[in-house]
């Protein structure tokens, strides 16, 4: 069965400022969402899975009308901020999603064969699916998953700081700890993080998650488990968020599962911010001079 390719796409873009999962980049105003199926139907992907809010299906759905009729089978999830607690008491109020590992949660009856994770608003590269498909494909296990990684000084924003989960791996590409960093800038050439504790340099060529992972099914027991324990925690923490890392580290420590490192050198286009916007639609417009994509792209 080919595998599925999981589509994060319920974010409030806060601080783009609008309905960044939808808003065009292309020559021919395409999202950058529509590259990453693009590329996913190359790649031998079966089936796209989109993860939204309930408040943004009409636009999401308007904005990719027919597009991929014939091309690949497309379902959808929603997330919300019930989603997934049945059973769990006096549930917390928030005004925002529960996070990444939430959104994966959500989509567990609509999903039917090992899947790869992506964010709806960032450019991985044409490799980056090939590499994802062929583990999918050929080396996923119930106790083996797989990422994509990017060198982090490929994934910088010029126009703010930005979040990374960091990477530490083992001399055979396999993830051995990963940690969920924010506030992530390079000023005069080198590059910095903050947390609680300060501020923290980190190494130009240090490999990042940029949130595309690869999955078997068998990760929706953990998820559950985890989100529930997840929930009881930060019942006094309204912006907290179940993130993939938290997930993914916590069953690597517990030695329930190896995480093999797929490592790419391709330079990552998102847009965190508004001002990203021109930067990213020169490197789409570049990308189809060069003849990686047609335009228009369907």
């Amino acid at each position: 069965m080919k595998p599925n390719l999981l589509i994060l796409a319920a974010g409030m873009g806060s601080r783009y400022g609008g309905l960044k999962q939808v808003d065009g980049v292309g020559p021919s105003d395409e999202a950058i969402i529509e590259y990453s199926i693009y590329d996913a139907i190359r790649a031998g992907f079966g089936k796209v899975i989109f993860v939204i809010r309930k408040s943004i299906e009409q636009d999401f759905k308007q904005k990719f009308a027919g597009k991929f009729d014939g091309k690949i089978e497309i379902a959808y999830a929603f997330q919300e901020m019930d989603s997934c607690t049945e059973g769990i008491e006096n549930v917390p109020e928030r005004s925002k999603p529960w996070g990444t590992s939430h959104a994966v949660l959500v989509a567990q009856s609509v999903v039917d064969a090992p899947f790869a994770v992506i964010n709806a608003d960032d450019y991985y590269g044409v490799n980056a699916f090939v590499q994802m498909a062929d583990f999918l494909t050929n080396e996923v296990r119930t106790d083996h998953y797989g990422m994509v990684g990017y060198v982090l000084n490929n994934t910088l924003s010029d126009n703010g700081s930005v979040s990374r989960g960091v990477c530490a791996t083992d001399e055979n590409n396999y993830l051995t700890a990963v940690t969920e960093c924010h506030k992530i800038e390079e000023k005069g050439g080198i590059i910095t993080h903050e947390n609680e504790q300060g501020t923290h340099e980190l190494g130009q060529k240090t490999i990042v998650s940029m949130n595309f992972w690869g999955f078997h099914p068998s990760i929706f027991k953990p998820l559950r488990e985890q989100f529930r324990a997840f929930v009881e925690a930060n019942r006094d923490k309204p912006k907290g968020e179940f993130f993939i890392p938290l997930t993914v580290d916590s069953l690597i420590q517990s030695g329930e599962i190896q995480l093999k490192v797929l490592t790419s050198n391709d330079k990552w286009y998102g847009v965190t911010y508004q001002e990203d916007k021109p930067i990213v639609q020169a490197s789409f417009a570049k990308l189809v001079t060069d003849g990686v994509y047609p335009t228009p792209l369907w």
